[in-house]
């Protein structure tokens, strides 16, 4: 299949949690998130600010998808063209449709996916066609690393570069580990990384790094608030330091700096 020539774009980050409200109390405590005051806020969704940027979105998991065994976690929004297009391409190429496409009134068509191997994502069609706001690298709470564990890092990558036009910028050995290949979407610089995931992950899954002002702080904020250290603080190649934490409520994400 020849590559998608359009850039796909990381859009948006959702928490799907058990306690979205006693999730936030934790997040504003590590990350020092606020609320985002706008019409789209309600009781059942929390939009959340890093200074003046949105981040992304909580909300309590639905009673359906509890009853289908899912668990919190984080979810990252793709920015398509065309939803449907894009939901046609993917299970052509093995992916699935996890949950069929849907409008939210002022915001966007959405649908929830999976790549083969069975990594979840979700593809959107914005109603705006405004550029995203200019980020700085490193700006405390906001995204800083993506991280794909793949049923298989070679096939994943290929897959997605192909479903999504992005770049792979470079390939590293970790040794056992295998092949980290890091890969842009669009920016030309890396973005994030894909690998074959561990043998004990019981299934493919994207994780989320956040930037912090030093990954020691930041633990500690995480032990006081409630969360868990799973991994770190260490560093990787390149010279920052990551942390991988479980929130209070299960979900798992990283975060990094350029200090300990």
């Amino acid at each position: 299949m020849p590559s998608i020539r359009t850039k796909t774009p990381f859009i948006w980050y959702e928490l799907m949690s058990s306690d979205h409200a006693a999730a936030f109390t934790f997040y504003s405590r590590v990350l020092g998130w606020t609320k985002a005051q706008n019409e789209f806020a309600s009781p059942e969704y929390t939009i959340v600010n890093a200074g003046p940027f949105n981040v992304g979105g909580l909300m309590t998991l639905p009673a359906e998808a509890c009853a289908a065994g899912a668990k919190p976690c984080w979810m990252a929004y793709l920015g398509v063209d065309d939803v449907e297009a894009t939901i046609a391409r993917i299970t052509k190429t093995g992916g699935k449709l996890v949950r069929e496409p849907s409008d939210i009134p002022g915001v966007g068509r959405w649908a929830i996916v999976t790549d083969p191997h069975g990594a979840h994502m979700i593809v959107m069609k914005p109603v705006s066609n405004e550029p995203l706001p200019h980020v700085p690298d490193g700006t405390p709470g906001t995204v800083g690393w993506r991280e794909l564990h793949a049923g298989d890092g070679t096939q994943a990558a290929q897959w997605y570069t192909e479903q999504f036009g992005w770049d792979v910028v470079q390939e590293m050995d970790m040794g056992p580990m295998g092949i980290y290949r890091l890969f842009s979407t669009g920016s030309g610089q890396a973005e994030g990384g894909i690998m074959t995931k561990m043998p004990q992950a019981p299934a493919p899954y994207w994780t989320f790094y956040f930037n912090v002002d030093g990954v020691d702080a930041a633990v500690e904020r995480v032990n006081s608030a409630g969360g868990q250290v799973l991994m770190g603080p260490h560093q990787v190649p390149g010279g920052q330091w990551i942390a991988y934490i479980a929130d209070p409520q299960g979900a798992m994400f990283g975060v990094l700096s350029a200090r300990r």
